[in-house]
């Protein structure tokens, strides 16, 4: 029997049963938070339960590596920056954090173990991301509704957000961020079921609403826009908002989505990785076709 494929138009896939577990892999994956992969392609799989680190993977589903223990407890975002550093958020410590591709500590954002006055860095940031010129933009997340802007030299620039269903409002929590192409900031407000877009200085642009819980965003290089969304879908969209496609259905069985769609990146080659929170062992990878 053929196998399923999913999505639609140029924008279609098939899932590889299994990638990452059994010989060469790990018996089974955690609790994923979220992924990121580098240049070459290797696959960081940013793990919560039951041990948190970072777990890398060749594109075949070999485990490469593993690093990070005793360096998180509550781990939630991950972003690999054109400069091939790791940017890592962790709820519990109140932090982000950069690395190199190895392992290797380089700088942390934040007061470890300590969250920010209401309004100021961090309250269980979220999702950590570097524009090309070099500022941080971090979306903070569960315990505020916040963005927050970082010079390189680490200087605070601009933070912006307070609850609320309004434009530069957020339900909980500001759960990601990305920046496109055409300088937008793109702010995932799970609650209020939305995309919000921002210029850098926090100006309301506008918004692409009527998502299912939207967890996370992966912006591609043509600009197309894959959004995991934890009520049980991925979309896929162009930088107008027009879907391309999408699909999603709720079990366990390879391809569907038992849990929540938490996390996504896309590879050189076209190739999808989701991850799922709430439940363990839900990770995929959906091969370009």
């Amino acid at each position: 029997m053929a196998a399923t494929v999913y999505g639609a138009g140029e924008y279609r896939f098939r899932v590889e049963p299994g990638w990452g577990r059994g010989p060469g892999g790990v018996p089974a994956f955690g609790l994923v938070s979220m992924v990121a992969c580098d240049a070459r392609d290797r696959v960081y799989v940013f793990q919560r339960a039951p041990e948190p680190l970072v777990l890398v993977f060749d594109p075949d589903g070999r485990l490469a590596g593993r690093w990070g223990a005793g360096a998180f407890r509550h781990p939630h975002g991950i972003w690999i920056a054109p400069d091939q550093t790791v940017y890592c958020t962790d709820r519990e410590t109140h932090t982000v954090t950069q690395w190199t591709l190895e392992g290797a500590p380089l700088r942390t954002w934040g007061t470890p173990d300590r969250a920010g006055a209401p309004g100021q860095p961090f309250n269980e940031p979220a999702r950590a991301i570097v524009a090309p010129g070099g500022d941080l933009f971090v979306a903070d997340g569960y315990g505020q509704r916040r963005v927050h802007r970082f010079a390189p030299d680490g200087a605070l620039l601009r933070s912006w957000g307070e609850p609320g269903v309004g434009p530069g409002q957020f339900g909980w929590p500001v759960h990601s961020v990305a920046l496109d192409a055409r300088g937008r900031v793109l702010i995932v407000d799970r609650e209020n079921g939305r995309v919000q877009h921002f210029t850098p200085d926090g100006a309301f642009l506008g918004e692409w609403g009527g998502l299912d819980a939207p967890n996370d965003l992966f912006l591609a290089p043509d600009g197309t826009i894959y959004l995991a969304e934890g009520g049980g879908r991925i979309t896929i969209m162009t930088p107008d908002g027009d879907i391309l496609a999408r699909w999603g259905e709720r079990g366990d069985a390879p391809g569907q989505f038992a849990a929540s769609p938490h996390a996504c990146w896309v590879d050189s080659r076209g190739d999808l990785y989701v991850g799922e929170v709430i439940a363990p062992d839900r990770f995929q990878k959906f091969v370009r076709v």
